[in-house]
């Protein structure tokens, strides 16, 4: 079933009647641009989640490295998660800044949809917080600042990211972050309207968002207090093991601070983790937080430019070294067999199920054209069933709370 029309009267298949197998290339067409999967040589997987895979692959024809992002479209509809899907490639297309990961092609297949992406083989934060337990404060204020003007500037475009944790922080080979994987992002949002999708990963969930209110760009700041203390200690300020238990501590619990902790970093903290969203810091300006004295040292201009030294320099052998990710994920290989080959060989050949003329809800995925032409997905188009978002996640929790 495809998507519901617009409320300018358009028919789906109007709203997003381009090639299917047109590529994406900084929003704009290119000579010779990978149309099919065979463009790539598969290497080893990168990583692995609920919707996608994420290969490291060469093109054939320039050698250059890439992540190649695959999703099932199956899975995507079956999980109604469709417009999210459109929501994340409008905005790697529309986008282009120092610390978010650049969009080089999207095309797709009668099963799948690719987005290239740049490869960051530095790897997850997420990967190094493992590997270290924890970072200084002069390395992870180094990372938060980066991070600061990556949400401002998805703020500026009317996006709110919903997702911000150390496995979305990648890093590029010098040092710098990257932020990956829009999936769960709030495209297109107005404030005075705000959002209610209930979604996001628990630990870095805002109140207003588990109260299941309406909620704005303070809740990305949120977010940032949430992985910054974490940066500092190791761990998420309210974590535990049980994820009522988490969810009753990001309610109302007291913050807490270890005592190595520096005073500037409690003071940004707490007013990063403060309840109230209109309240907290970053929620009338992201100057109030530019401005704190945990940020004295920064040079925001410079820091844009990444003309300012990096804590921390990946060491990589060659452009394909893959040591900064997860032995779990590129211990797999990449590789199809002939017999996957084969079977695939057999799909494409077969009607596909998502044909445009009965509705396709994928077609435009593959746009070729500028950013200002893109189609505008309207998300309220897919109803969000809240209370059941947040009942399969309670569910999802089966160890009972502490005595």
């Amino acid at each position: 079933m495809g998507p519901s029309p617009s409320k300018t009267g358009e028919s789906p298949t109007r709203r997003y009647s381009i090639d299917p197998e047109e590529e994406i290339l900084f929003g704009k067409s290119k000579p010779r641009a990978p149309r099919k999967v065979e463009a790539f040589d598969k290497l080893v997987v990168l990583g692995q989640g609920s919707f996608a895979k994420v290969i490291l692959v060469r093109k054939k024809d320039t050698g250059k490295l890439y992540a190649m992002k695959i999703l099932k479209k199956k899975d995507i509809a079956k999980a109604k998660e469709i417009e999210h899907t459109f929501a994340e490639r409008m905005i790697l297309a529309e986008s282009r800044h120092p610390f978010l990961v650049n969009l080089e092609f999207a095309f797709q297949d009668r099963d799948n949809l690719y987005m290239i992406l740049e490869f960051a083989n530095g790897g997850e934060m997420f990967f190094h917080l493992k590997q270290d337990g924890y970072f200084n404060e002069k390395r992870a204020s180094f990372y938060a600042a980066e991070i600061v003007l990556a949400l401002d500037y998805l703020h500026s475009k009317g996006i709110i990211y919903r997702d911000l944790k150390p496995e979305n922080i990648l890093l590029d080979r010098d040092g710098h972050i990257k932020l990956t994987d829009f999936g769960l992002s709030k495209y297109n949002f107005k404030e005075s309207k705000g959002a209610k999708t209930f979604c996001g990963t628990p630990e870095y969930m805002c109140p207003e968002m588990l109260k299941g209110g309406s909620y704005g760009k303070a809740a990305d700041w949120w977010a940032l207090g949430t992985v910054l203390f974490e940066m500092i200690t190791g761990l998420p300020p309210f974590y535990s093991d049980n994820q009522q238990v988490m969810f009753s501590r990001i309610l109302s619990a007291p913050l807490k601070f270890p005592p190595y902790m520096s005073r500037a970093a409690k003071s940004l903290l707490f007013g990063l983790l403060t309840r109230d969203p209109k309240k907290r810091l970053g929620a009338r300006s992201v100057d109030e937080i530019k401005k704190h004295k945990f940020f004295s040292h920064v040079d925001w201009k410079e820091f844009k430019k990444r003309s300012v030294r990096v804590p921390f320099v990946p060491k990589l052998k060659s452009d394909d070294d893959i040591s900064y990710f997860d032995p779990i994920f590129t211990q797999k290989t990449a590789i199809e067999s002939f017999e996957e080959k084969k079977m695939r060989k057999k799909r494409e050949l077969a009607p596909t199920s998502y044909h445009a003329t009965s509705g396709d809800p994928f077609v435009g995925f593959s746009y070729g054209g500028s950013p200002g032409s893109m189609p505008r997905i309207m998300e309220e188009s897919i109803p969000h069933d809240v209370e059941e978002r947040r009942r399969r996640m309670e569910e999802e929790s089966s160890s009972p709370p502490p005595e």
